[in-house]
Formats: structure tokens, C-alpha cells, sequence
């Protein structure tokens, strides 16, 4: 997985987004129990700690950053990385797209043989560029729920991150609904659905 391979996934999030109603952003995002406004909150949180990460001189392999993750309602998402609302949606999705930047410039500069910590184990910059094309394809996929939207990403993209990610995954099924399968949003054929899930960042030979 590459920068490159994020920014595509960023851009593509970004330009289906943007044909949203106004009026759908307080639905909720597909299964999830969080609306669509606090979603992108939180897929933007992501994108923006995964490059906290991978910022620093030494990252920590033992703990996150320490920013402050707070939710703005009981059973919301905590995150440092809130939108303004009277921006409206145009600038919901600015901020997406800046935290998406964030993470791409970071994987870009950072040199391969830095680790960094991620609750499922210490990972390296092509491994968090991999974790947030999941979090950026898997996150649409809810929101495109939630919002009225068609969303399916380019099968070699969802290929490339099971491959990086989910080594155990099926390889002959459609890469598409391998990944929702994957994370626990998909029935596949001939295999059981998950009720949990993780990913394996740890850096690969």
C-alpha cells in the first residue's frame, strides 16, 4: 500500500460525499449508531491521528499521542477532530479531505523503518496508509448508507489492502465484498459472518 494508494480512496470518499442532500447528514451512518455528520468526524479523526503517529522524532510503540478524545454526545464517537457546524457540509467534507492529506503527506516523508503504535500492534508508514484506506472505504460504505449514495471502490484498491491487512481473508471472492465481509459488514458466501474483526498491521518482510 502506498500514498498514492490513500489518496485515491481520500478523493474518491470525498467526490461521493459531496452529492449528499443537505438534509441527510443527521441520518445514520448504515449500521452504525453514530449520524453521518459525527462518521465523517470520526473517519477524519482517524486520518488525522494515524499521521499524529507517524509525526514525531521517536513515535511512542506503547500509547497514542496524547490528545485529548472526547465525544460531543453520550454514545458518540470520541474524537480530537471536530467540523464546524455553521461551515455546513462543504466544510465537513474540507476537513476530511485536509485529514486525509495529513496521513498521505506523512506515509510520503516517513522513512520505511519507523514503527508506530496502533492498538493492534506497532506498525509502519505503508501499514497505517493501509489502515486508512479500510477506514476510509469501510466508513463510505456506512455513510453512503445512511446518505442515499452508490458506493463501490475500485476492486484493485480493495485487493491491495486485504493483501496488506487481512492476510487470512478469502482471495478468489470479489475483493469488494471480501473487505465489507472482513470488517464485519457483509455476508460472503460459503463463509461464516463475523461478529468481530481486526485488522494485522505489523510490518511485513
Amino acid at each position: 500500500m502506498t500514498a498514492d494508494d490513500l489518496d485515491q480512496a481520500v478523493r474518491l470518499a470525498v467526490g461521493t460525499l459531496r452529492e449528499a442532500p443537505a438534509e441527510a447528514w443527521e441520518e445514520r451512518a448504515g449500521s452504525l449508531e453514530w449520524g453521518c455528520w459525527e462518521t465523517v468526524e470520526h473517519l477524519s479523526d482517524d486520518l488525522f491521528a494515524y499521521a499524529a503517529q507517524l509525526g514525531l522524532r521517536t513515535p511512542p510503540l506503547d500509547r497514542e499521542v496524547p490528545f485529548v478524545w472526547e465525544s460531543r454526545r453520550p454514545g458518540g464517537p470520541r474524537n480530537a477532530i471536530h467540523a464546524d457546524r455553521a461551515a455546513g457540509p462543504a466544510g465537513l467534507l474540507q476537513v476530511l479531505e485536509a485529514s486525509g492529506a495529513l496521513l498521505v503527506a506523512m506515509v510520503r516523508t516517513t522513512p520505511s523503518r519507523v514503527r508506530a503504535h496502533h492498538d493492534f500492534g506497532a506498525s509502519d508508514p505503508e501499514g497505517f496508509a493501509a489502515m486508512g484506506v479500510v477506514e476510509t472505504l469501510v466508513h463510505t460504505h456506512d455513510l453512503a448508507g445512511g446518505l442515499g449514495l452508490a458506493w463501490t471502490p475500485p476492486a484493485d484498491l480493495c485487493s491491495r489492502v486485504l493483501t496488506r491487512l487481512f492476510p487470512d481473508a478469502p482471495t478468489t471472492t470479489d475483493p469488494w465484498t471480501t473487505l465489507l465481509w472482513a470488517t464485519g459488514r457483509a455476508e460472503l458466501a460459503g463463509h461464516p459472518r463475523l461478529t468481530s474483526w481486526r485488522w494485522y498491521g505489523a510490518p511485513r518482510p
